[in-house]
């Protein structure tokens, strides 16, 4: 038996490491629920039918329900012999269209998922125009009012660098006791909005995010946008550690997982 962080690993058993893209629209998020489509859960079952085994694939994070990714990560243990190419192929022929496997190969055994993981990127798309294409509905905000998007630019720098996110996270009582004890201290590395055509586009990448604390940014931003907040008043929130002192949780569509990095 190989010795791992949490326990020993069984001989014979192979680390397997997948890069996951998938529409978030029709799930309840990442996490495995009872009665109720997730996509851990989905993907559970596809190993199951393709490896014969009962195995709970860990993730980089757990989305939230509507919220997609277009390199979600995910780490789980087989005695299976099929070849990591081989099992590409093999789940997405039973996974639905709108979970692809775009990757597979073995990793160390220590390696995790989401305590492996050094840093992520998110994506959030806010749709200007003023009637929203049919196609990107489930991708994007639609918010067509008038926005200071150099207002919104400026905000956003000062979540850079190490702070107390307090004021950004989510107030769930239904988060378990562990989540609720971790710290909520993040180090930003890259905060910035750009214009794209009819999109505009906030890059967050940072060392790990809490539970909403994107889509609580973005709608910090956009309350600096409409000349309710300055941008400098970012930094207050921030200091406040409180989640009513900032903006509401803005619409899940428009928020992707981009990349993880190890």
């Amino acid at each position: 038996m190989t010795r791992v962080p949490g326990g020993f690993q069984k001989s014979g058993m192979r680390n397997l490491k997948l890069i996951l893209s998938y529409d978030g629209s029709e799930f309840s998020g990442w996490q495995v629920q009872p009665e109720t489509p997730t996509v851990q859960g989905t993907l559970a079952t596809a190993i199951g039918r393709v490896t014969g085994e009962k195995v709970l694939p860990q993730g980089s994070g757990r989305t939230d329900r509507g919220v997609h990714a277009q390199a979600q990560v995910a780490t789980f243990g087989t005695q299976s012999t099929i070849p990591a190419e081989n099992l590409v192929k093999a789940l997405n022929d039973v996974l639905p269209a709108s979970v692809r496997v775009l990757e597979a190969k073995e990793v160390p055994a220590e390696f995790h998922a989401r305590k492996s993981a050094r840093a992520k990127t998110y994506q959030y798309r806010i749709y200007r125009a003023p009637i929203c294409p049919p196609f990107l509905a489930r991708y994007v905000w639609h918010f067509p009012y008038p926005l200071d998007e150099n207002a919104m630019s400026c905000a956003a720098k000062f979540v850079v660098g190490e702070h107390d996110f307090t004021s950004f996270r989510a107030v769930d009582p239904e988060r378990g006791q562990e989540d609720q004890e971790i710290s909520n201290l993040r180090t930003i590395f890259c905060s910035e909005w750009k214009r794209q055509m009819d999109e505009l586009i906030y890059a967050v990448r940072g060392s790990g995010f809490l539970h909403h604390m994107v889509r609580n940014l973005v709608g910090t931003f956009v309350l600096v946008g409409k000349g309710t907040l300055q941008p400098e008043e970012v930094r207050g929130i921030l200091e406040a550690r409180d989640r009513s002192a900032a903006g509401a949780t803005a619409p899940a569509s428009g928020l992707c997982l981009v990349s993880v990095e190890y």
